[in-house]
């Protein structure tokens, strides 16, 4: 019989409402529910694609005893933590405070006050490496809750005395400087891996943001070691195995150094912010392979991730049936020798093992190899390897596909709508821009309100109940204020401003300039959630100083300017100490110390084609966070186009920085130049 979970419209709650477990979604009602009844609450946090939360729901959460102990003694709340990230934030603060360590599924037993007292991820079913078993932990935690209660209580408001005793440093509110700039590549050069590209080592995850600002360092400075790291880490992330060389679009991570075996689920968010990367890469230096991977990436956004409501699905699992009947993670995804025979007879397989990198003891498990584009030596028939690429995508179609996570999220939808705008307007794709103005479409028409308050999740075009937190209300008005570039349509700006207009009244403390991740007025927790460093994705207070500062070079507003400089304080506290960590606020720093530049083209007609080239020619330029406003001349439809006449009859293009303009200009290379560092 479904538990309470069969309401919800997470598919991560949805994949758990057949459980024997009692599950609880996070709610008041719960908590009332374990005050009344006394019993301490097992807090268990994931999200849909998830390997690790997939092991332990079926070792665990569907066995009978498992759950018959856990309903007698535990009120057991479910999160997926996709939905509410601002509970996900504050338990995980605890654990990585408490244990060294974190990560998913997270297991953390509360009092019915929601105050942690004991910590955990993954819990096996017997014990092994050390770990106890589940049912141990369950035991020893109703022990301690039965026979010490008091003394548990304690321990919970210590820990969150001292969660609220973390609060961070901010250094000033004033933005970073080029010293500051210079320091932070000086700190990523360190920990640079110049034989393998990326930074650290494994696991290995993209440095999406960090890549960003190395591509706007070198824009404004030259510094040519900047664009290197940028450029090598793209070309191998884009030969390994982290990237689907059949079908486009990367995988989370790679477990290793070398980027050859990824964690194989596909996330929106990674996607959307590699694609816009890749052709930023492109747009910085013409190469051939940032060009091919931003479109095959944006392709496959559009391809398999795209909801029938005009949106982009979260994620695809990792794990997919092997044709076997067994769940297997990367089932979908990799080859044998012998499968490539199959599918390609024994001349082709043998030059796709040898372009692929597939080999016969493998470079996964059983002898299934990941498919890489090693640095091999000879040369290779395109339309040949083209031939055998698209049997191989052909066949790869006809097994079993990998779930996918249908959730809407506002804010990787705004990643995905700015990487798709921009990469239509680079590569002269109207269907990617089609794509981006559709998914903008829906969040306008469904996630917003009448106060324009955005809400974070929807699925099957009905959306979910969770307030939008400070990463939905950035990356929706960053992906807007790309569709205004790239479409000159004023609405998307007016959007942009309603969005930040919320961030400065709800999410800005006044006294010192920093941001919350959750606004003044969301569900209290146990503490209010705050952290300035990127993770996955961009943080939600670097991506709001971002969102902040190219709104105020747009409309001139000076409160989205000051707010947004005041926001950076905390990267000049942190870009030189952990620039890894802080890449987007390290972006944003290069486009405040650049102005950033304002362009504004005007033409008789936006399709008219000396007017079309002097927009494609501004959105091309690489001075960091440079905005660009297009329109007819007279036009009021935006603010940077007022008072731009055309010049001698003809289309003209105006560039302005730090109050002062240039002369305006009729010829595209006039422009190009004024606009490339």
């Amino acid at each position: 019989m479904p538990n309470r979970l069969a309401q919800e419209t997470s598919p991560y709650l949805l994949q758990h409402a057949d459980n024997p477990v009692d599950w609880w979604p996070w709610s008041g009602e719960a908590f009332e529910e374990a005050r009344k009844s006394g019993k301490p609450v097992l807090l268990s946090v994931g999200y849909a694609s998830c390997h690790w939360c997939h092991v332990m729901a079926h070792e665990s959460f569907e066995d009978q005893e498992t759950a018959d102990y856990l309903n007698a003694h535990f009120v057991n709340i479910k999160v997926d933590r996709e939905e509410r990230p601002d509970v996900d934030a504050v338990y995980m603060e605890a654990v990585q405070a408490a244990t060294g360590q974190g990560g998913w599924p997270m297991t953390v037993f509360l009092t019915p006050d929601a105050e942690p007292f004991y910590f955990g991820t993954y819990f096996p079913p017997a014990p092994r490496h050390g770990m106890p078993s589940f049912r141990q932990v369950l035991e020893g935690v109703r022990s301690a809750w039965a026979d010490r209660r008091d003394e548990v209580t304690e321990v919970a408001e210590k820990i969150v005395r001292d969660l609220a005793g973390r609060e961070i440093s901010y250094g000033d509110s004033q933005a970073p400087g080029q010293e500051e700039l210079a320091q932070a590549l000086l700190g990523l050069t360190r920990e640079y891996d110049a034989q393998r590209g990326g930074f650290g080592g494994a696991p290995k995850f993209p440095p999406s943001m960090v890549v960003e600002f190395l591509l706007r360092h070198y824009a404004r400075t030259g510094a040519e070691g900047a664009l290197q790291m940028a450029r090598d880490t793209c070309e191998r992330m884009a030969r390994g195995g982290i990237y689907d060389q059949l079908g486009g679009g990367f995988a989370r991570y790679s477990v290793d150094r070398e980027w050859v075996v990824p964690h194989f689920e596909k996330m929106l968010y990674d996607n959307a912010l590699l694609c816009r990367v890749y052709a930023h890469l492109w747009r910085a230096t013409g190469s051939e392979l940032a060009r091919r991977v931003a479109l095959e990436t944006a392709d496959f956004m559009v391809r398999e991730l795209r909801t029938n409501e005009g949106g982009f699905a979260s994620a695809l699992d990792a794990d997919s049936d092997d044709g076997n009947g067994k769940h297997v993670e990367g089932a979908y995804y990799v080859w044998t020798p012998a499968q490539l025979v199959e599918v390609l007879g024994e001349e082709d397989a043998e030059l796709a093992a040898q372009y692929f990198g597939v080999t016969d003891e493998g470079t996964f498990e059983e002898g299934a190899s990941v498919l890489q584009l090693p640095q091999s030596e000879g040369v290779f028939d395109g339309d040949k390897v083209e031939s055998v690429r698209r049997r191989l995508l052909d066949a790869r179609a006809g097994r079993p596909a990998p779930g996918r996570d249908d959730k809407v999220v506002a804010a990787w939808n705004g990643l995905a709508i700015a990487a798709l705008a921009e990469t239509g307007a680079y590569f002269d794709r109207p269907d990617l821009v089609e794509a981006a103005v559709a998914a903008a479409d829906l969040l306008v028409r469904l996630h917003l309100d009448e106060q324009a308050r955005l809400a974070r999740t929807s699925k099957d075009g009905h959306v979910g109940a969770n307030a939008g937190v400070l990463e939905d209300y950035a990356d929706v008005a960053e992906g807007f204020l790309a569709l205004t570039a790239v479409t000159g349509e004023g609405v998307w700006l007016e959007f942009a401003g309603f969005l930040l207009d919320h961030v400065l009244a709800r999410f800005v403390d006044e006294e010192s300039g920093a941001l919350f991740d959750t606004a003044s007025d969301a569900e209290r927790l146990i503490r209010r959630p705050q952290d300035p460093t990127d993770n996955a994705v961009p943080s939600g207070w670097t991506a709001a100083a971002g969102a902040l500062l190219s709104y105020a070079a747009q409309t001139g507003a000076e409160p989205h300017r000051v707010a947004a400089e005041r926001a950076l304080g905390v990267v000049k506290a942190l870009g030189p100490r952990v620039p890894r960590f802080i890449g987007w606020g390290l972006a944003v720093a290069e486009a405040l110390l650049d102005g950033p530049r304002e362009v504004a083209v005007v033409g008789p007609a936006l399709d008219d084609p000396a007017t079309k080239a002097l927009h494609r020619t501004a959105l091309l330029g690489t001075a960091p966070g440079a905005v660009v406003a297009a329109g007819v001349v007279g036009s009021d439809e935006l603010p940077l186009l007022a008072d731009r006449p055309l010049v001698g009859g003809e289309p003209a293009a105006y560039v302005c920085r730090n109050f002062t303009c240039d002369a305006p200009t009729t010829e595209v290379e006039r422009l190009r130049a004024s606009l490339n560092g």
